[in-house]
């Protein structure tokens, strides 16, 4: 299991520098207009106040832009899960398609290896390539924050940071599990993207339209935490977010254990097979 999850997250090496500096380069320059934002913060009251209500209800609440939890929340934290959310989608997708369709899982399997520990190996590499870039953006807070009169503790930084790789790692268990029932790897990660955007828009249109709460209540980003968990982190929504992960990885790993694996190329719906059944029973 060690020996795949150190080849596979050697193989994200480049998720893992590219998407962590691209964070850490937005943190430092959000941080570093935070001081210019506070010092002429009655003028962007007077500003916002003109903003429509849906703003709020996608962004968050405006009219905290000018304290610094407020300022992260909208300007980083509030659209991060539909950003960070598609690497995700793509890795949990591809964690182990992307080698199926290439044929290269089934020269792989042909060795004396145990699925459980090809599936562990790569879902250790996974949620460790998804951590990493957090913490590496987690850094470029802490560091910037030095020459910044925005004061948010170390520990206190990492609550958004933890309610958003719980989101990222249920899309991401999603992604895994319906690569394992649908036909293709894209078929697989556009029905999660597309779910992953309807969540983002749900949530937000819920804010507006009381006709929408039961449908909200049925939205993973419901239940994600951007300024609030500066406030008062939920620890049972965090804590339903990851269970549900856990639920849909263990759906996956248990359906990976019983298909039979395709040699290259992307498969079908095996309506053949289905007919043949249905025939038999007849």
């Amino acid at each position: 299991m060690f020996a795949e999850f150190k080849h596979a997250l050697r193989r994200s090496k480049g998720q893992i520098f590219g998407w962590g500096i691209a964070l850490f380069l937005l943190v430092v320059l959000l941080v570093s207009l935070y001081d210019s934002i506070a010092a002429e913060q009655e003028a962007f009251q007077e500003l916002l106040s003109v903003y429509p209500s849906e703003v709020s209800a996608f962004m968050g609440d405006m009219t905290s832009f000018g304290t610094p939890e407020g300022w992260v929340s909208i300007e980083f934290f509030s659209y991060m899960p539909v950003i960070l959310g598609i690497l995700g989608v793509t890795v949990g997708s591809g964690m182990l398609l992307n080698d199926e369709e290439s044929g290269i899982l089934d020269l792989v399997m042909a060795h004396p290896v145990n699925r459980t520990s090809l599936f562990m190996g790569r879902l250790l590499a996974f949620i460790t390539t998804i951590v990493s870039i957090l913490v590496i953006a987690w850094t470029g807070f802490i560091i910037s924050m030095t020459w910044s009169t925005m004061d948010i503790g170390w520990g206190e930084m990492w609550l958004p940071l933890l309610s958003l790789l719980a989101v990222l790692l249920l899309f991401g268990a999603l992604a895994l599990f319906l690569s394992m029932i649908l036909p293709s790897r894209r078929m697989a990660s556009m029905i999660t993207g597309l779910l992953l955007v309807s969540s983002f828009f749900i949530t937000g249109l819920a804010e507006l339209n009381d006709k929408l709460e039961t449908a909200a209540k049925l939205s993973p980003l419901n239940y994600y935490q951007a300024q609030e968990a500066f406030n008062d982190f939920n620890g049972t929504w965090f804590a339903g977010l990851l269970a549900s992960a856990l639920i849909f990885t263990l759906l996956a790993w248990w359906r990976f254990e019983r298909r039979d694996l395709r040699v290259a190329g992307e498969g079908g719906w095996r309506l053949g097979k289905l007919a043949e059944i249905l025939k038999t029973k007849k």
